[in-house]
């Protein structure tokens, strides 16, 4: 079962489509690194760690998508 916190997440990584979005913007919008984490630990959620570019320098930032199981754990709902 998700908690409604746990369904908001799922719902904003699947709007957020392909890309996905970083770890500290999730952060900023109230998810704790303990939730995020035990998605991941659940399959519902892959974080990678990728290059951008920012500034003009390129920067290491963690992505978070949301996957198929956690496609099918929204869709449940």
């Amino acid at each position: 079962m998700l908690n409604p916190e746990q369904r908001r997440a799922l719902a904003m990584l699947a709007h957020a489509g392909r890309n996905g979005e970083t770890q500290p913007f999730l952060v900023a919008h109230g998810f704790g690194g303990a939730m995020i984490t035990g998605l991941v630990n659940r399959s519902l959620l892959i974080m990678t760690l990728e290059k951008i570019r920012a500034g003009g320098k390129m920067i290491e930032v963690v992505k978070v998508r949301i996957t198929e199981a956690g496609q099918e754990a929204l869709g449940a709902i």
